[in-house]
Order: C-alpha cells, then sequence, then structure tokens
C-alpha cells in the first residue's frame, strides 16, 4: 500500500503570515495534522527551518505529542536542528537542502558534495533510534552516495517532474528518470519515499514508478482544503493512491 505523509508547512505559513511573534494563532498545525490523521494519513511531515519561517520549535514538540501515526521531520543539515531532534525523537528525519532566499525546498541534496557530514548525522540519528531519508534529484550518483552514507530512505524530488507535466515529453522524460532512481535505490536496499509539486492531477502519473513507500505531499492538500474542507482534500488524495501496484 502505497503511504500519505501530509506536509502541514502551509497552514504554519498562513498562521504566521498574520501572528508571527506572537504565543498562538490560527489556523493551527495541530489541528491540521489530527484532522489528517483522522481522514486516513499515515503520517504527519513538518519542516522546521533555520528562520522559522512557519513550523516553529513549539509545533514540534506538540507535534511529537499527539501525532500517533509517523512524525517525519524535515531539517537541514545543521547543527542547532540536529540537537533538537535529538531531542525530540521524531519517528523518521528527512534531510534536505536549505537556503534562505528560496519559497520552499527547490531541489535535491548533493550528497556526493557532503557525504562525510551527512553520514555522521545519520549516525548520530540510528543511534538514537530515528530513522534518516536524503532528499534526492533521481541522479545515479546521489543514490549511490545515499546508499553509502547509511540512509534507510531516499526521497525522490518530483518537482521536474511535476514542472514538466504539462510536456508530454517532458512528463515521461521525469518519469524514466523517477524510474531509473527508484529501480537503484531498491537494489541497493535503500527504501523510497517522493514529493514535492505533487497534485490531483500529476499524481496518478506516478503509478508507473516502483518500489515507492510514501508520498509526502503538502501544498496541494491545502489548497483543495480551502475549497472542501481538510478530511475531504485527504480522502480525495488516498482515493487517487489507491491500486498503485508497487
Amino acid at each position: 500500500m502505497l503511504k500519505l505523509g501530509v506536509n502541514i508547512d502551509h497552514v504554519a505559513t498562513l498562521r504566521e503570515a498574520r501572528y508571527r511573534g506572537q504565543p498562538q494563532g490560527e489556523p493551527d498545525p495541530l489541528v491540521a495534522a489530527q484532522l489528517s490523521e483522522a481522514a486516513g494519513a499515515h503520517g504527519i511531515t513538518a519542516h522546521l527551518r533555520e528562520d522559522r519561517r512557519h513550523i516553529l520549535d513549539r509545533d514540534v514538540w506538540r507535534l511529537r505529542e499527539i501525532v500517533r501515526t509517523r512524525l517525519n521531520l524535515e531539517m537541514a543539515n545543521l547543527p542547532e536542528i540536529a540537537a533538537i531532534a535529538l531531542k525530540l525523537k521524531p519517528d523518521i528525519v528527512c534531510l534536505v537542502p536549505e537556503r534562505r532566499i528560496e519559497v520552499t525546498t527547490e531541489g535535491g541534496l548533493d550528497v556526493v558534495a557532503n557525504e562525510p557530514a551527512l553520514t555522521e548525522t545519520r549516525r548520530r540519528m540510528n543511534d538514537a533510534g530515528i530513522e534518516v531519508s536524503l532528499f534526492i534529484g533521481p541522479d545515479a550518483d546521489q543514490i549511490a552516495a545515499s546508499a553509502r552514507v547509511g540512509s534507510q530512505f531516499i526521497e525522490l524530488h518530483t518537482g521536474r517532474f511535476a514542472d514538466a507535466f504539462a510536456d508530454e515529453a517532458g512528463r515521461e522524460r521525469e518519469l524514466q528518470r523517477l524510474i531509473a532512481g527508484a529501480t537503484q535505490a531498491h537494489a541497493l536496499g535503500l527504501r523510497v519515499n517522493a514529493g514535492h509539486g505533487l497534485n490531483y492531477h500529476n499524481l496518478p502519473a506516478l503509478h508507473c514508478v516502483p518500489h515507492l513507500v510514501e508520498l509526502n505531499i503538502g501544498h496541494s492538500i491545502i489548497s483543495r482544503a480551502l475549497s472542501v474542507g481538510l478530511p475531504a482534500a485527504v480522502r480525495q488524495m488516498l482515493v487517487l493512491m489507491d491500486n498503485y501496484p508497487g
């Protein structure tokens, strides 16, 4: 069964647009997490960025208390954030690149160039009982390096696929890259997640990508929730994930 992780960062973004610097505000990302789980989501994803632009420290601590499925903490490989993760003990951390000027994570990690540092963080997380995923593009060298790092998962960056979706040739090219990447990762013993730019229109095309375990989706679900409500938006996405052949 293909699992759905709901990213609640955009709920926190909306809250911070009005209540930044205040001890409370709406909408509450914790309520979004609870509604998503109740609607059938298999996990909750939150990105604690260095600049704290959306998810805040208090959010992740409260999420750890209430999430009953699987808490995925996205994080840059930074000492301050790693220290929080080791105390928080999410079920899994997904290490991502992070730049202050970006709107959202723009690309995958360069695992090849940062292999020793990522290996050390992976070791510390695993020693604390936390699984590790690396957010990477479907590039053969990056996938091989991820296996050498010893991560349990990779998360394939699907942004280029999403951007090319309207162009048939571009869509097929990016799907073939994802298929090759997932196949290589599986052969190396890595479990494969995917995410970035996935929505209700392009997700069914991913059914041809083998070995996927979980899709992490935020913006599209939160956007649709404005018209149909969050539980319905989650359930509609789950319907599109039914019958994934694996």
